[in-house]
């Protein structure tokens, strides 16, 4: 198969876990004969250093022609540093994810059987935890009026969402659910908020159409408490922009590490792949990063952008034993040998 992937490495640690990924998907590639065309494009800090804008035409160009993205991170703390910067890298991935139309992002969230113990979690409360969060990503607070009255001492973010963008993830929730255990949780602040009234009510109103689905609803303040308590209750959970921002990287430290999750963004068109992690600026360079989410998040687009279930699992295989050999990166060798980013990729793609 010919496969069109744009290559987004972005900011600080993106392009050496991007490399590593490359290095994987190339190894899936000559393992079962498909032919890869990769077409880089910049975005972020990198791209506002190049052309003063965090997401070029050109760079919207080259995922518009792709079958799927590969992104790696995006920020740098010249601009976090910064409160008064009116381009930041962050305003990049907020516009890509708009202009493709990228409204839901599906974060799965499980444990891996040779870190079980390296959570900060107890095993009995983790073990065998398997859920994902579709996170709605192009309405809510983020893109909503936002600015300064009184002389900028009075600041406002106004969160609006309508209700056809509520149908149109709440829809991906339900089928995801019937798709595994038929749970799904609408996550809200009903009690106070008249966004998450309409998502509530929306929702409800959807129910009908999913008998087979069994709906719960449920406070994001109780779901960020039983998040750690027993994960295990959960299976699909959706939410809105914000919530869905904060409970996923909540759910992270179940697994052990951030630089162990993957994501997808999905939408209207080309599907993007990223790690759930920033750019962590303190390590760019250093080839100490861990690139395993950004490689199992090339393993969810061989499943989900082409269809390849075989080459998705090879990926996840090879890394669970990378796991268990213990060819890891300093955030998880313990007391043992650190591998370098850049090592742990090379064993990676020999082993495929």
């Amino acid at each position: 198969m010919k496969l069109n992937i744009a290559l987004l490495a972005g900011d600080g640690i993106g392009p050496e876990v991007i490399a590593q990924a490359v290095k994987v998907s190339d190894a899936i590639a000559t393992k079962f004969n498909h032919d890869i065309t990769w077409t880089s494009g910049i975005t972020g800090a990198a791209a506002i250093d190049a052309c003063g804008e965090p997401y070029p035409d050109e760079t919207h160009e080259i995922c518009m022609n792709a079958d799927a993205v590969l992104f790696g991170a995006i920020g740098h703390p010249k601009y976090d540093n910064d409160p008064t910067a009116k381009v930041r890298p962050e305003q990049g991935l907020l516009k890509m994810r708009k202009k493709l139309g990228l409204f839901a992002n599906v974060r799965p969230t499980f444990t891996f059987p040779s870190l079980i113990d390296k959570s900060p979690l107890k095993r009995e409360r983790i073990e065998g935890t398997d859920l994902v969060f579709l996170r709605e990503l192009t309405g809510g607070i983020y893109f909503g009026e936002k600015g300064r009255r009184d002389g900028g001492n009075t600041a406002f973010d106004n969160c609006v969402y309508t209700r056809a963008e509520v149908i149109r993830l709440a829809k991906k929730g339900f089928e995801l659910a019937m798709t595994r255990t038929k749970k799904l949780c609408c996550v809200d602040k009903a009690n106070v908020l008249e966004t998450s009234r309409l998502w509530r009510e929306t929702v409800q109103a959807m129910e009908k159409d999913y008998p087979e689905v069994e709906v719960s609803y449920e406070f994001v303040d109780a779901v960020a408490m039983r998040l750690v308590q027993w994960p295990n209750s959960y299976d699909v959970l959706i939410t809105e922009n914000l919530f869905g921002d904060i409970l996923t990287d909540e759910a992270s430290v179940i697994s052990g590490s951030m630089g162990l999750m993957p994501s997808a963004s999905v939408g209207e068109h080309t599907a993007l792949f990223e790690p759930i992690h920033g750019s962590y600026p303190q390590a760019t360079g250093l080839d100490i990063a861990n690139p395993l989410a950004t490689v199992l998040s090339a393993a969810m687009m061989f499943e989900d952008a082409f269809g390849l279930t075989q080459e998705a699992k090879a990926i996840r295989d090879v890394v669970n034993a990378s796991l268990a050999e213990g060819i890891v990166t300093e955030d998880l060798s313990g007391d043992k040998k650190a591998y370098k980013t850049s090592e742990v990729g090379e064993w990676l793609a020999n082993n495929i």
